[in-house]
């Protein structure tokens, strides 16, 4: 039977970039992400393989509906990628916006655990992965970043699911690029990764052979 991925933030960038390497792989996709004409533009590009299910990464209700639909669709649903997720709008902490901070935590930690939970029936049934976006600003240091220590939070998480997961042969992976090409900033970065680059690494992980446990994928922009 033909493997099925669900994603989420998957209207753009790394999502969509994700989506269509694993179409191109000969995957079933479920796009998940707030924009339905985008996720509409994506699936009828993909054709037949893709799912657009319109919905917010916050809600594990919508999240847990969206898997439901998708795994009605196509049968089962063997991995998951959590890669919703934001900045914010000011940098730093002491001149940061507590208000702004809720909204990318609720997106950034809450969101990847909802998709982790509403996944793992599925998962356990396809003995499948879970795949999540970190960041190289979740593996040092950054000058008063709240948004890296969300990432901290998100390399930690993956570290110890992994564990969890391999009780009954799961596999779980974080993908931690460095500066992306993006809509996350303002201003277009052609001289770093490109989405195309974060989706070679998270379709490595998923093709890896059912032995082989790949628990992150680091990878930046030369020089």
């Amino acid at each position: 039977m033909t493997k099925t991925l669900f994603i989420t933030g998957a209207s753009s960038g790394i999502g969509a970039a994700t989506a269509k390497a694993a179409a191109a792989a000969g995957w079933n996709v479920g796009l998940f992400a707030r924009s339905k004409e985008k996720l509409d533009a994506l699936a009828a590009e993909i054709g037949d393989q893709a799912l657009a299910l319109a919905g917010d990464a916050t809600s594990y209700d919508e999240q847990k509906a969206a898997m439901e639909k998708l795994a009605a669709k196509f049968g089962q649903i063997d991995a998951v990628f959590a890669n919703a997720g934001c900045g914010t709008s000011q940098a730093g902490t002491e001149n940061g916006d507590p208000e702004d901070w809720k909204k990318m935590v609720d997106l950034n930690v809450m969101g990847a655990l909802y998709t982790a939970h509403a996944a793992m029936p599925y998962l356990r049934k396809t003995t499948g992965q879970y795949v999540v976006t970190g960041s190289a600003a979740g593996r040092r240091h950054i000058k008063g970043s709240v948004y890296g220590a969300t990432k901290f939070f998100i390399h930690g998480f993956a570290g110890n699911l992994a564990d969890e997961m391999a009780e009954w042969g799961g596999r779980c992976m974080v993908v931690s690029p460095g500066m992306v090409n993006t809509a996350f900033f303002d201003e277009a970065k052609p001289d770093k990764l490109q989405p195309d680059d974060v989706a070679s690494a998270v379709m490595h992980a998923l093709s890896a052979p059912d032995h082989a446990a790949i628990r992150e994928i680091h990878l930046m922009p030369v020089g």
